[in-house]
């Protein structure tokens, strides 16, 4: 049986020394100083000890992830990879992650929830980068599909509307088809399924009116044309052709520019 001798606060507020037999043991929180009544004359014997210093270690890994906690929301996955960094056993890592589950501090299902809400109410992700960006966060796969499943189409389709609005305003600049494209492409990079993008497209009114598509043939036809200008005449036609039929126009507006019935060729040249 030992006694404490002796207790005295360290500089770093709510931290204590503990001396056994005037000598120093052990340092604890205020927490576990209160919790096991560590008063001076109080006599320990080793198995408290250890108990006390298990209480200690796991007081510690709390403290660690409650203050990681304090900064953002975080998954289980990502505290116990800070604990470990901490140098924190895996045994009282996993001791501290329990209390902090039961205490409501850590909650995948809830993440996940709130991730998919803030992404849709600020980002531009779809379901499946969404899905992707959980998955590296250490989320269980099922919980990820049981928060997706409850977000509307709707929800998605403002969300992928705001990721190419931008586009729109490219109206009289390109093609329709194009912008169409580029509008496919691009939600598609952001993780949104095809049916989706197909919902979100239908949404736009992505036609062209005759006059927004002459104007914008005659801005990336004449910019092609000027670009090959040092090739041959069939060359250079062919060479248009083809980089207008890519970029969404037909081949019957496609003729209509290289005749000049458009604008004219030859001030392209000089231009």
């Amino acid at each position: 049986m030992t006694i404490i001798t002796k207790v005295t606060s360290q500089k770093r507020k709510g931290r204590y020394n503990i001396f056994i037999d005037n000598e120093y043991a052990f340092s604890v929180s205020e927490k576990i100083l209160t919790q096991f009544r560590l008063l001076k004359g109080t006599e320990l014997t080793s198995e408290k000890i250890a108990q006390i210093k298990e209480a200690e270690a796991d007081s510690k890994a709390t403290e660690l992830a409650l203050n990681y906690l304090s900064y953002q929301p975080r998954t289980i996955a990502e505290v116990k990879q800070y604990l470990k960094d901490k140098e924190i056993s895996e045994e009282t890592s996993e001791s501290a992650i329990a209390d902090l589950e039961d205490l409501g501090y850590l909650d995948d299902s809830a993440f996940a929830k709130l991730f998919i809400k803030n992404n849709l109410r600020i980002g531009k992700d779809g379901q499946n980068s969404i899905r992707n960006k959980l998955l590296r966060k250490g989320v269980d796969e099922n919980i990820i599909e049981d928060s997706l499943f409850e977000i509307n189409d709707e929800d998605w389709i403002k969300s992928g509307l705001r990721l190419i609005h931008s586009l729109i305003h490219q109206q009289g600049k390109l093609a329709s088809k194009e912008i169409e494209r580029k509008a496919k492409n691009k939600l598609l990079s952001h993780g949104f399924s095809n049916e989706l993008i197909a919902n979100i497209i239908s949404e736009l009114d992505l036609q062209n009116d005759a006059e927004e598509q002459i104007e914008a043939l005659k801005k990336q036809g004449a910019k092609v044309y000027r670009r090959y200008r040092n090739e041959d005449s069939f060359t250079r036609q062919q060479k248009v052709k083809r980089y207008l039929y890519q970029h969404g126009f037909s081949s019957s507006e496609i003729d209509s520019f290289l005749k000049g019935e458009l604008v004219d060729l030859s001030e392209i040249d000089e231009a």
